[in-house]
Parts: C-alpha cells; sequence; structure tokens
C-alpha cells in the first residue's frame, strides 16, 4: 500500500485530504506542522508527501529541503501563494509539483498517480518503452530482443528523456544533466548526440520517438504503451 504524508496546519484541509486519498486506496499519516511531520518520517515509510508551505515551527520549505537531503520520494506543495517567485522558490528546495489554494481534491489525485508513476520509472533499473528495454545497470539497451551498446553519453541521454516521457528537456538542462556544470562546449553537443540516437533506432523500433520541441529542446515521446 502507498503511504502518503499529508503536512497541513489547516485541520480542514487535513481532513478533505485524508478522505479523498483514502477513497482511492492510500494509506495517509497526518502532521499539523513541519516539525511533528518530520518526526513522522523517522517512523513511517512514506512514499510521496503533499505539503502545505505555511505552516508553524517548520515551514514547507523547510520540510522540502529535509525531504530531498534524507529521504527519495516526490513532493506536491500546496500554498495559496501564486506569485512566481514562490514557485521558483519552491521549485529550488526541492519539490516536484506545486498546487495553489483552493484547488480540485481530483486535480491533486492526478498529480499525485502522475509523480508516483514517474519516480517508479526514475528510480527502476530497467525502463520498458515497449519492445524497447533500457537497462541503467548495465547500460545496455535491447531492441525487440536485440543487444544495441551505445556510448556513454547518447545511453545516459536517452535513459534521462526515457525517464520522464513526455517532459520538455531544455538544451541547457540536458547539458548540466548529462555533462555536468563544467562541460566547456556548446549546446550543439546536445543536437549531435540527438541527431545520432535518431539514426541509430530509425530502422529499428518504432516504440518511441525523441521530439524537437522548437526554441526549447526536446522530449521523448512514448507510441507503443
Amino acid at each position: 500500500m502507498i503511504h502518503i504524508l499529508v503536512a497541513d496546519d489547516d485541520a480542514h484541509i487535513r481532513e478533505l485530504l485524508v478522505h479523498t486519498l483514502q477513497a482511492e486506496g492510500y494509506a495517509v499519516f497526518e502532521a499539523a506542522d513541519g516539525k511533528e511531520a518530520s518526526i513522522l518520517l523517522t517512523k513511517q515509510q512514506i512514499h510521496l508527501a503533499v505539503v502545505d508551505v505555511m505552516m508553524p515551527n517548520m515551514d514547507g520549505w523547510q520540510l522540502c529541503e529535509e525531504i530531498r537531503k534524507y529521504y527519495d520520494f516526490p513532493v506536491i506543495l500546496l500554498t495559496a501563494k501564486d506569485q512566481l517567485a514562490d514557485k521558483e522558490r519552491g521549485f529550488s528546495v526541492g519539490t516536484d509539483d506545486y498546487l495553489t489554494k483552493p484547488f480540485e481534491p481530483k486535480e491533486l489525485l492526478f498529480r499525485i498517480k502522475a509523480l508516483l508513476r514517474r519516480y517508479q520509472m526514475v528510480n527502476a533499473e530497467k525502463i520498458t518503452l515497449g519492445e524497447t528495454v533500457i537497462d541503467r545497470k548495465s547500460y545496455e539497451v535491447h531492441c525487440n530482443g536485440k543487444l544495441l551498446m551505445l556510448p556513454m553519453k547518447e545511453f545516459e541521454l536517452l535513459a534521462q528523456l526515457a525517464s520522464y516521457p513526455e517532459r520538455i528537456f531544455t538544451r541547457e538542462e540536458l547539458i548540466q544533466l548529462i555533462w555536468g556544470a563544467d562541460f566547456e562546449g556548446d549546446e550543439r553537443t546536445v543536437d549531435v548526440h540527438i541527431k545520432r540516437l535518431r539514426e541509430r533506432f530509425s530502422n529499428r523500433i518504432d516504440d518511441f520517438s525523441i521530439k524537437t520541441v522548437r526554441g526549447v529542446g526536446y522530449k521523448l515521446e512514448v507510441t507503443k504503451k
């Protein structure tokens, strides 16, 4: 059973979330502030946290930072603030998603399910896209049962895109993630590696495609479930 932490100092919000999440079959653990949530995390295994930003004792930003430092599960920040600066701060401390109050419980459920699927895929040693299997432990790719060995950077680039289907990555993000902050080349390096990946898979499979998002970057689309 999936364990979800709900941290919010508003008892009515907690009651609503507990009712909504339990109806979907989740086990819910409540905390009235960040300190209480922090203590609870040392006692219970949690798979996802829904965290209010404005809480006494330890606010949601501080709690999110702590979760990122010591644990590995997704976080959704809930807040009445909808200013861009507040969202920027939320993502800078490591939140995975951001939902502004008031919100529809169904929307929160959609976001929770999407994050749980994403984390399950990211943390898996093998990423499966139709008949294509990307093995992050052995650095091998199997297409229709046949082994395909890729150069390291091409493999890492493919695995990064495949871990987050439909998510758009900018060229700058991919440089940081694959080549690192000390990389001295330019963003055209990404274009070259994407071109090579497309050529390698063009006549092998049609499980996925790597799309160019003009003026932004790239995303991987799954064409076969």
